[in-house]
């Protein structure tokens, strides 16, 4: 099942993709499922997600039924909705992996010529709620802050079920779904401030995501998936998650030791090579380009940059 949230009159609501490509209003189809608000009945993908198995099953079964022909009040052509990120506001910060494709290690450790040298155990940071945009969603970017802004195209997965100390066999039951996210990040910051990750790729709106969840059962290989990233249609990132370094039981084992996810929790996976501070001159982005990140079996995430 595909899912998004998107506005509906002004409210956001959680959303299924039909077989035709129209989207399906849930709550408005079974009113039973959402909370009411601003005098309509809404779902948020949060709430979906913390229902756990019911709600999802519930859910799939208004989806048989539009598809059979009813709900027909509540379907919306997609192209005609304004998305959202899956979950607008994250209850926490969103888990990112750093260094976890070989070739963008040496890409950067050419770039900033030096070592890079591939890590024992996964290397982590976060990007706050406050970083979160959705789908053509604007970009904003600070020239008084940063003049080298770059971009990232991950495969993001988002937790399900609840756990701490997750073993690695254990790891996929704890997802929900997955979705696509583009770590933009502020070059020159992360260098000023000592090279960490967190401020470099902190600002608001570097955290592009969507717009489609595809739940967990619907991607029959997560470490086969093509991933592509475009800057003014000029194709600059073009791998295959099968070339993590970490897999994703490994990056949810490591990250659950000690640490408890939550349903709603968000972990971007790595980016592979291609960025443009590595390029040869580097390629940042300007005011006004346009970022387009692909994921096999999930869809295509699109942004502009603008400049305040």
């Amino acid at each position: 099942m595909r899912l998004a949230t998107v506005d509906i009159g002004g409210v956001e609501t959680c959303v299924a993709a039909l077989r035709d490509g129209r989207a399906l209003d849930l709550a408005a189809a079974q009113p039973g499922i959402g909370v009411v608000q601003g005098g309509r009945s809404v779902l948020s993908l949060q709430a979906l997600i913390d229902g756990g198995a019911a709600a999802l099953a519930a859910v799939r079964g208004v989806v048989a039924a539009a598809e059979a022909g009813a709900h027909a009040h509540s379907i919306h052509p997609s192209a005609s909705l304004a998305f959202r990120a899956p979950i607008p506001v994250p209850r926490k910060n969103v888990f990112c992996v750093g260094r976890n494709y070989a070739e963008h290690i040496a890409e950067g450790a050419r770039a900033q010529k030096t070592t890079i040298n591939v890590t024992e155990v996964p290397v982590f940071f976060t990007k706050p709620p406050t970083s979160v945009v959705g789908h053509e969603a604007p970009v904003p970017i600070f020239p008084r802050v940063s003049t080298k802004i770059d971009y990232e195209v991950e495969l993001a997965l988002i937790i399900g079920k609840r756990g701490r100390d997750i073993a690695p066999a254990d790891a996929y039951r704890h997802i929900f779904g997955y979705t696509i996210l583009n770590d933009v990040s502020a070059r020159d910051v992360q260098r000023r401030h000592g090279g960490q990750f967190f401020k470099g790729k902190a600002l608001d709106g570097s955290c592009p995501m969507g717009p489609w969840v595809v739940t967990a059962d619907e991607i029959e290989d997560p470490m086969a998936l093509r991933m592509q990233l475009w800057v003014n249609g000029e194709l600059r990132q073009n791998e295959t998650t099968a070339a993590m370094i970490f897999d994703i039981p490994a990056l949810i084992a490591s990250l659950s030791e000690g640490l408890t996810l939550e349903p709603g929790d968000i972990l971007a996976t790595g980016t592979p090579s291609g960025v443009g501070y590595a390029m040869n001159p580097p390629h940042y982005l300007q005011d006004g380009d346009e970022m387009v990140c692909e994921i096999e079996g999930i869809g295509r995430l699109s942004n502009t940059l603008h400049a305040v």
